[in-house]
């Protein structure tokens, strides 16, 4: 499979800059999806990531872009801080799940209708597995 060279996914990283262990693994999972998977993220202005900010008692606040035309939702893959502290394994495979639900915009894969089941499918085949153990 042909990489697209110098894919810029500076964007995609940046809400992780605090975290540097995490934004080199989301990094590396973005720079190891297909070729038609990268362009959509990156082509596509209404998709992002974030950092998830819930702090008890408190909440959380997310900013989205506003949807587009019937059917082009903003889609927004928001991950957790304490991914900067679990298994390589593990982050990676996480990452790769939520990059996966958004690419199948919380939808089902092929014959799979299970929207997890889907998502953990389409990582398995982008090589990231889900680990034995959680942590």
């Amino acid at each position: 499979m042909q990489r697209i060279p110098n894919m810029n996914f500076a964007a995609l990283t940046e809400p992780f800059v605090d975290y540097p262990q995490l934004q080199e693994r989301i990094l590396s999972v973005l720079q190891a999806l297909p070729d038609d998977v990268q362009r959509d993220f990156v082509d596509d202005p209404l998709f992002g990531t974030a950092v998830d900010n819930y702090e008890p008692g408190k909440g959380w606040t997310l900013h989205m872009p506003m949807p587009g035309l019937a059917g082009e939702g903003s889609r927004r893959v928001v991950l957790r801080p304490k991914l900067e502290m679990a298994s390589e394994a593990f982050t990676k495979y996480i990452i790769a799940h939520e990059f996966a639900h958004a690419f199948l915009r919380n939808g089902g894969w092929g014959e799979i209708t299970d929207v997890e089941e889907a998502a953990d499918a389409l990582a398995a085949s982008w090589g990231f597995h889900k680990p034995a153990t959680a942590r």
